[in-house]
């Protein structure tokens, strides 16, 4: 099964605009999430997806692939998806392009849950969340599952609620969503024809379009916590963890 990484990447971002070009420890971020997606053993094309010409430039600079997309795509997964239509795959990776320390094995293992599993259409990954300010924080994305490891909910908001004490907290049950998504082709298709939800357009969160569609997201645990890039001072964090990697 052949499997393609498309990473959307968009220069007008309303928190921190021009991220993708901003530099960690010598690079533009968007270089170092293609060079972390492409150690992934279980992809076999990256590809970055974009609507700005400067992006795209800096991309054919370092020696990356890249498409230029409408200018029109509401979502990223609408950006991705344009590039995924007319390429010869079975999987598709949608991986935000502000997280320049993705782990490569979390790649491979949320590929894996959707390339072994015929009945997971769509997968994504959580961590525990191991800071309070992080459950108040609305640029942390939190998310809770069944006991299967199925998605139940996204949301900005605190989840689950802390009403009560005691056996509800024997058991670690705060999570926070890792922005990497994996398909398979066909469903991205019929994902991207559907409208924008109520709660998608409320929570600013394009996989509640999924839920509340009645479809299923399989969410991969893993010990990863690097932070991604959605603030001045998430990108002054990644450039000193960058630089303690590199030192």
């Amino acid at each position: 099964m052949q499997t393609a990484a498309i990473i959307p990447s968009r220069y007008a971002s309303t928190r921190l605009p021009g991220k993708p070009l901003m530099d960690i420890a010598g690079k533009p971020m968007i270089q170092r999430v293609c060079e972390a997606v492409a150690r992934a053993t279980l992809v076999d094309r990256v590809i970055v997806a974009t609507d700005d010409q400067r992006i795209f430039d800096a991309v054919r600079r370092f020696g990356g692939e890249v498409a230029l997309t409408s200018v029109h795509h509401r979502s990223g997964t609408d950006r991705v998806a344009e590039v995924a239509e007319r390429l010869p795959c079975d999987i598709v990776v949608n991986l935000q392009g502000d997280e320049p320390l993705i782990d490569p094995e979390l790649i491979d293992q949320v590929v894996r849950a959707v390339r072994d599993n015929p009945d997971i259409y769509m997968a994504s990954a959580q961590t525990l969340i191991r800071r309070v300010e992080e459950r108040s924080n609305p640029n942390v994305v939190k998310v809770v599952t069944d006991r299967s490891g199925f998605a139940l909910y996204f949301s900005r908001s605190p989840i689950p609620g802390r009403f009560t004490a005691g056996d509800a907290d024997t058991e670690p049950l705060d999570f926070r969503h890792i922005g990497i998504y994996v398909y398979r082709k066909d469903f991205l298709m019929r994902l991207v024809a559907l409208e924008p939800s109520p709660l998608e357009r409320l929570e600013r969160l394009e996989q509640l379009r999924v839920l509340e569609n009645g479809y299923r997201i399989k969410l991969v645990t893993t010990d990863y916590d690097a932070p991604g890039v959605d603030t001045p001072e998430d990108l002054e964090k990644v450039r000193k963890k960058m630089e303690e990697l590199q030192s």
